[in-house]
């Protein structure tokens, strides 16, 4: 697997560089807010990813460090994808730019959380941390 070579040595490139794509935030969204964690679970979100594209974005994530590959233990054939610490920390970054969103594109998915958030938005954050945290272990 090739790992991301930094094009400066700025914190905010850096970033850039893993998530500034068009669909790397995408996944580890689905991953956060709706458990996703297959290959197939993925292929269907409504952004429609092409196939060659989210294998390459699941792979530069796990070199990245920002998930984990498994074998399906109910089918060997299937690997699953788990959230590493690295990921579970940018929970509150999704979610400022899922605020963002939200504000400027009322429209836009997902509502689902967008009511906690308004309501405790670090209460919302500190318990899905600890939510994918259990989810782990």
């Amino acid at each position: 697997m090739k790992s991301t070579i930094p094009r400066s040595d700025c914190p905010l490139s850096y970033s850039l560089d893993i998530l500034g794509d068009k669909w790397t935030l995408l996944i580890l969204r689905d991953m956060m807010l709706s458990g996703k964690s297959s290959f197939s679970e993925f292929m269907g979100s409504t952004e429609k990813i092409a196939s060659n594209i989210l294998i390459d974005r699941l792979n530069m994530l796990q070199s990245e460090g920002f998930v984990t590959r498994t074998v399906s233990p109910l089918n060997k054939s299937k690997f699953l994808y788990t959230l590493s610490e690295k990921s579970i920390e940018l929970v509150p970054v999704v979610i400022d730019l899922i605020e963002w969103g939200a504000k400027y594109h009322p429209t836009g998915e997902p509502k689902s959380i967008l009511p906690q958030v308004l309501r405790n938005k670090s209460r919302t954050i500190k318990e899905l941390q600890e939510r994918l945290r259990e989810g782990n272990e």
